[in-house]
């Protein structure tokens, strides 16, 4: 499969701090990529040297095999873009604002109905197409900026953080319409929500002081072998005995004989050891790896690119 963005090598330095450092990654038509990381990874300088706004220090970026650095202008129309605050002129109503849009776009006068009809439909914005932008809801406004960045077709998507500050019902209606939209585009989804990458992305990419530490799909995520396993003992264990333990590299009580453990052991591994321990092993539950848990274990701390961090997706 073709890819729509192809990222190799790229390098930000900021005098001698280096923002992002030599990340290299690709989105293929279908994909939904979430893109991870704590504030200050690199994140925004990455979108925003994706999008074109902010030049490489070093390293390729090509947009539906375009370079964007020899033609950006032929690169960024095969790119719409939603910043986090959506570039809308709130005296306008919705339909002003598309038309306006299209003819930043060049679309011709001919085409140009059809195709904010069409974004309108997309966007679910038809009972309001008329009405001022300004009056608009919040939810209803980041379907404007999405409206604005689909209106061209383009096959690459860039959203950040798009259901910051909405309501439950309106972050619903929004995940529900980047689903439909990953169905015929290549979207990137920059966000810091964990739960919304796993209730949209089919991938995931975790940014860390710079560095891309993990990258994997997320069937790949839902099956990685957990870390932590709930146990239950029969006897009275106390927990200093088992944070005390070599075993275990973290020990959380539930009640007197429920622990969640960390260990680097594998789940045969430790339920032998336990058994040998005599503490009467009731029950024993390996718990899923979460986006969550992998996101801590990979940005807390001073962390950076090693073996257990590079990326696990197959090719």
């Amino acid at each position: 499969m073709s890819s729509l963005i192809s990222v190799n090598n790229l390098t930000r330095r900021y005098g001698d701090f280096c923002a992002v450092n030599n990340i290299s990654f690709e989105l293929a038509a279908g994909d939904i990529l979430g893109f991870l990381g704590p504030n200050g990874a690199g994140k925004s300088s990455t979108m925003q040297m994706l999008s074109g706004n902010l030049a490489p220090t070093l390293g390729e970026i090509s947009i539906n095999g375009i370079d964007l650095l020899e033609n950006p202008k032929a690169a960024k129309a095969s790119l719409g873009y939603l910043p986090e605050n959506p570039p809308l002129y709130k005296e306008m109503t919705v339909n002003e604002y598309l038309q306006f849009c299209g003819r930043l776009h060049l679309i011709g006068k001919s085409q140009l109905n059809s195709v904010c009809d069409s974004a309108i439909e997309r966007c679910g914005l038809g009972d309001v197409r008329q009405r001022l932008i300004r009056n608009l809801s919040k939810g209803y406004q980041q379907r404007v900026g999405i409206a604005q960045a689909i209106l061209h077709s383009p096959p690459v998507i860039i959203l950040d953080e798009p259901t910051v500050g909405l309501d439950p019902i309106q972050i619903l209606e929004i995940r529900k319409l980047i689903k439909t939209l990953g169905e015929t585009h290549g979207i990137i989804l920059c966000t810091h929500i964990l739960p919304e990458v796993q209730a949209v992305c089919n991938r995931v990419q975790i940014i860390n002081q710079g560095n891309l530490v993990y990258s994997s799909g997320i069937d790949v995520l839902l099956n990685k072998q957990s870390t932590q396993f709930e146990i239950s003992l029969a006897s009275v264990v106390d927990i200093e005995t088992l944070a005390g333990n070599d075993a275990f590299s973290a020990v959380q009580q539930i009640d007197a004989n429920n622990f969640i453990v960390d260990t680097s052991m594998s789940a045969e591994q430790l339920s032998a050891y336990i058994v040998q321990q005599q503490w009467g092993l009731c029950r024993f539950v390996p718990r899923q790896a979460s986006l969550e848990q992998i996101f801590i274990e990979l940005t807390a701390g001073d962390i950076g690119i090693s073996d257990a961090a590079i990326s696990e997706e197959s090719s």
